[in-house]
């Protein structure tokens, strides 16, 4: 393995020693308030949330920023050409820009959050950025990217495609995350089937289909979809009986992705499966956190679902 792995390796497994891990978090969500979480929150990596947020969605929204500065710092210690394997990784930033621009008031981009700054992990963001006028021309500019075409120009269709899509170009391009990319697959197919009863635009399906096999996205019922899954999928559903449940699918698949990304970070040979490990426990890490803010801000009904779910 090239000195640059062996060095990236060693920053990845110092990022991750940073995190307040899971006995911190729930430090965090017993807080009485926000504020009490906040003041916790300031000794550790995210400290820079407790400093700047003022309600609970803006130490949400910080906490998250921390880790795609984190990831920017991971990229610029891979190899030439390393980096790529991080991009579909921080696709969800990407995506949260565009969610963000969406639900701005006539798409006012003065009015939506600061978008995420993704450096060298954007898959397109900077010419999306410049075709958010209508929804025609961002499914344009989706269309001429990486991303593909979504297969609509309704807000859902363009997000909804571009999330299948983040799962097909993780599938394809990181090996190591293939396992948690179909898994995610599941989650949302399931959720736009069978809760939300929505039928899936064309390319949306195809990407589905390339994922969990043909019969999936054409099943029946949800009883039908969950046996027809390939093993690599199914584990995420494995004790969830009716789509009412896949709240509790959603948070398998975090704890999941944290387990087997630690188990990626402790394997001997330092290389990108090192780093793909410290992506998944950083991610899963800021997952918990929101959550625990959350947890903090909502009050003790809101500590028993922090409980349930981490």
């Amino acid at each position: 393995m090239s000195a640059g792995w062996v060095a990236a390796a060693v920053r990845a497994r110092a990022l991750v020693g940073r995190c307040p891990g899971p006995a911190a978090t729930r430090e965090i969500a017993r807080g009485p308030t926000l504020d009490d979480a906040l003041r916790v929150l300031a000794s550790t990596p995210y400290a820079r949330s407790a400093r700047t947020a003022v309600d609970l969605p803006g130490a949400q929204r910080a906490v998250a920023a921390t880790v795609l500065w984190q990831l920017r710092v991971l990229a610029g210690w891979l190899p030439p050409g390393g980096a790529r394997l991080l991009v579909p990784l921080a696709a969800g930033f990407e995506i949260a820009n565009v969610v963000s621009r969406l639900a701005a008031p006539d798409g006012d981009a003065a009015r939506a959050p600061e978008p995420y700054r993704l450096g060298a992990l954007e898959t397109a963001w900077r010419s999306l950025e410049r075709h958010m006028g209508t929804p025609t021309e961002l499914r344009a500019a989706l269309i001429a990217s990486p991303w593909g075409d979504p297969g609509g120009d309704t807000p859902w269709a363009l997000v909804t495609g571009m999330r299948m899509a983040a799962a097909r170009r993780t599938d394809t391009a990181v090996p190591d995350a293939r396992r948690w990319a179909r898994a995610r697959a599941v989650l949302l197919l399931a959720r736009e089937r069978f809760v939300h009863g929505r039928a899936l635009p064309e390319p949306v399906r195809r990407d589905a289909a390339r994922l969990l096999g043909p019969r999936a996205p054409d099943a029946a019922s949800y009883e039908e979809f969950r046996d027809c899954l390939p093993s690599s999928a199914r584990w995420v559903l494995a004790e969830v009986g009716e789509p009412g449940g896949l709240w509790r699918a959603e948070a398998r698949w975090w704890r999941t992705v944290g387990a087997e990304g630690g188990a990626l970070l402790r394997q001997g040979r330092d290389g990108p499966g090192v780093v793909v490990g410290a992506v998944a426990v950083l991610s899963v890490d800021a997952w918990r956190v929101r959550a625990a803010l959350a947890s903090a801000a909502r009050g003790e009904r809101a500590r028993e679902a922090f409980d349930a779910l981490v």
